[in-house]
């Protein structure tokens, strides 16, 4: 019984990686395509930001994912929840940018120069110190990136620039978005449909003014029925790829998703090359493979780190039935520990 549920669980967890490796590529080959043709990123998150807002919550309501609670107050709303939707949007109109104007290969391993920014951003913000193996780990993402940008033929310093700005958006998001489910007890799901939702309303004004009116003067001829085709594909694709993202992650360990991730960036650098055969060489290749294995090897240090920290912060258990005055209960410092007190013996 126990094989046969394991089993089921590595098939299940095997499925959703090739479903969401497959979807990501899709994805990154639907956008650059439609940014080539149609050059307004920001009408181009707009329409992922909308897909995100009409699909998320009746999926939400049928898939059973629990409802946040709306005690939230106003000052923390607009102090945490607001500047992670206006930074959404920000990090997203910026990756857009960046896969118009640069190859997506290039695009995505510039990407994985997240682990410098979040180290950096989580040092300067948080005030958190890494181990030495953790700052290390980040020297071949840093040299990788280097080597694949002196290396890249399709070299474009505002698609570099784009990149990286993006990446330093996200970084920032990631380290903001664990506070606020911390604080609040929100699904991560939810979050992400308020996110969407709020960066959608908030950038609609800007939308209105900036693209629609450069659309509107430039007529019908750039939107085309294949344009809005790849748009509507482009929302759904996108949006699809967030929720399997989040149901990998549901169900297996932090390391194992760290390296699916990696995984998934080696899997869309692949197709992307074979599928849109933008030209590189074998130096640019190994500049890729380099930063992607210092991603590999960042996601592990940081594991051991955790694991080193939950194994020093674990305090001593011990049993005393005198203080407590219930037998077969464990204590902590005195205080009864009521999460472990039902398995008690």
């Amino acid at each position: 019984m126990d094989d046969r549920r394991n089993s089921r669980e590595v098939a299940t967890v095997l499925f959703l990686c090739l479903l969401w490796y497959g979807i990501s590529s899709s994805s990154n080959v639907v956008g650059k395509m439609l940014l080539s043709e149609f050059p307004y990123p920001m009408t181009v998150t707009m329409v992922q930001l909308t897909s995100i807002t009409i699909y998320s919550g009746p999926f939400f309501n049928l898939w059973g994912v629990r409802k946040y609670s709306s005690d939230i107050s106003w000052g923390y709303y607009l102090r945490l929840i607001v500047p992670l939707a206006l930074g959404k949007f920000v990090a997203n109109v910026f990756s857009h940018v960046s896969i118009w104007k640069v190859p997506v290969s290039y695009a995505h391993t510039v990407k994985a120069t997240m682990p410098f920014f979040t180290v950096f951003l989580s040092r300067i913000i948080m005030r958190e110190k890494q181990t030495w193996s953790v700052y290390l780990s980040l020297v071949p993402i840093v040299v990788g990136v280097a080597v694949a940008t002196l290396t890249e033929l399709s070299f474009n310093m505002i698609g570099l620039l784009s990149a990286l700005a993006s990446t330093m958006a996200f970084s920032l998001q990631n380290i903001y978005s664990k506070k606020v489910l911390h604080d609040t007890g929100i699904h991560h799901l939810r979050l992400l449909h308020v996110l969407g939702r709020l960066a959608l309303i908030l950038f609609l004004p800007i939308w209105l003014i900036y693209d629609l009116r450069l659309l509107i003067y430039s007529g019908s001829t750039e939107l085309s029925s294949y344009i809005l085709g790849l748009l509507f594909l482009d929302g759904i694709l996108n949006w699809f790829q967030n929720i399997i993202a989040f149901s990998v992650l549901s169900i297996v360990t932090p390391l194992t998703y760290a390296v699916a991730s990696a995984s998934k960036r080696i899997f869309v650098i692949g197709v992307t090359l074979l599928v849109l055969g933008n030209p590189v060489t074998w130096l640019n290749i190994f500049g890729m493979a380099l930063a992607i294995c210092g991603v590999l090897c960042y996601n592990k240090a940081k594991y051991d780190q955790r694991r080193e920290k939950e194994t020093q912060t674990v305090l001593p258990k011990y049993y005393d039935k005198n203080r407590n005055g219930t037998s077969g209960s464990f204590m902590v410092n005195g205080w009864v520990n009521k999460k472990e007190q039902s398995f008690a013996v």
